[in-house]
């Protein structure tokens, strides 16, 4: 019987094997010559303005899940588009309560102001 998952045990561990040693070969191989310019915060060819553990505003997340819900929104609106014919009825009257919804929490967001920049 466990001869049956012998293939699967040697494929589990050659793929750890590829995942692992290269890791390992580049701490093995690669040169440690650390200083205080590769152990120095860097911001695109600058140095650091402020502190790299500073806190966000409240509104950049508010506008990270506005974009994540429609983005969702697209990846929902493109397969149903597809199928619309033979889903019917049925499935466009679904798709406007769930359009229903997120224009309801757009709404709401706008009205909050969770949008409005200063």
């Amino acid at each position: 019987m466990l001869e049956n998952y012998l293939p699967i045990f040697i494929f589990i561990a050659i793929g750890i094997a590829i995942g692992v040693l290269p890791i390992l070969a580049g701490f093995l191989l690669a040169p440690h010559k650390p200083d205080s310019e590769k152990l120095s915060p860097y911001e695109c060819g600058f140095e650091a303005f402020e502190d790299t553990r500073m806190r966000f505003d409240v509104r950049y997340y508010l506008v990270a899940i506005l974009f994540i819900i429609f983005d969702l929104e697209i990846a929902f609106l493109f397969p149903w588009a597809v199928v619309l014919d033979s889903i019917g009825m049925f499935g466009f009257v679904a798709m406007m309560v769930f359009l229903g919804i997120l224009v309801i929490g757009f709404i709401y967001e706008w009205k909050k102001g969770a949008l409005e920049w200063e």
